[in-house]
């Protein structure tokens, strides 16, 4: 039997991208989703035209991760799908509705972000792991927490999502700290400029950007560029790496004169 992963926001852009490599790669893949479920069935559509065997299974569950009951929810749907669980993408996020200076931002604006960008996976990833402890062991499991470049280069326009991806970096290194001596990996990928739902309203900021020399290698970065490095970690390609950045990126945040 394949292998089960559950990627957060993972009926859209990024987590998309990370479905279909996972599945490409042969595994199944529970795709969470927080509102749009055509979306999230046409992924499980696409995720089984690239599966490698007859044996993987998808699926779908809608549940808004910052909310603890639905929380709670995901992760019993979850386990009972395919009887067990073996991996999680902390991939679902969000960004501000309305861009605002940083002497502007709200509190409205800096609370839900926080709550769906950090506190959401924080928590997930805890009821996760504790759940794995009473029924299995830790062996082998993996995690990755899908952050930001936005979490160490500053846009004084968003601030509140700076801050959130930064968290989660420190959220990823302290659940690789605290799981290594009982066998389970933990990873962060650091996405740069994405071409995206999320990066559709700038993106002639961008194109213009880019063709400035922005980013060395000179293009935007995809869905699958993510899908790609994350299929090679649950593949076990970087067993004595847990705690590693990977940055996703080409080349944006090498530091330049």
């Amino acid at each position: 039997m394949s292998k089960t992963i559950l990627v957060t926001g993972g009926s859209r852009g990024i987590g998309r991208g990370i479905s279909l490599e996972l599945a490409a790669t042969g595994y199944s893949v529970i795709i969470n989703y927080a509102g749009n479920k055509e979306a999230a069935l046409e992924t499980k559509e696409l995720c089984q035209k690239a599966a490698l065997n007859e044996q993987q299974e998808f699926f779908i569950i809608q549940a808004d991760i910052s909310d603890e009951d639905q929380q709670d929810r995901l992760i019993n749907e979850a386990f009972l799908c395919t009887g067990s669980l073996d991996g999680l993408v902390n991939n679902a996020g969000v960004a501000p509705k309305e861009r605002k200076e940083l002497l502007e931002m709200s509190t409205v604006s800096f609370d839900r972000l926080m709550h769906i960008n950090l506190r959401g996976p924080f928590f997930l990833t805890q009821k996760i792991t504790n759940r794995w402890k009473e029924t299995s062991s830790l062996k082998g499991k993996i995690i990755v927490f899908i952050t930001s470049v936005s979490g160490t280069m500053v846009s004084i326009n968003r601030g509140e999502y700076c801050m959130s991806k930064a968290g989660l970096g420190m959220a990823a290194s302290l659940f690789a700290t605290r799981l290594a001596p009982e066998g389970a990996l933990v990873y962060e990928v650091r996405p740069g400029i994405i071409k995206t739902d999320m990066t559709s309203a700038v993106e002639s900021k961008y194109d213009n950007l880019l063709e400035e020399g922005i980013v060395p290698q000179m293009r935007w970065g995809t869905p699958e560029d993510i899908g790609k490095t994350v299929s090679t970690l649950f593949q076990g390609s970087l067993p004595f790496s847990s705690g590693t950045v990977i940055s996703v990126d080409g080349g944006l945040a090498i530091p330049r004169l």
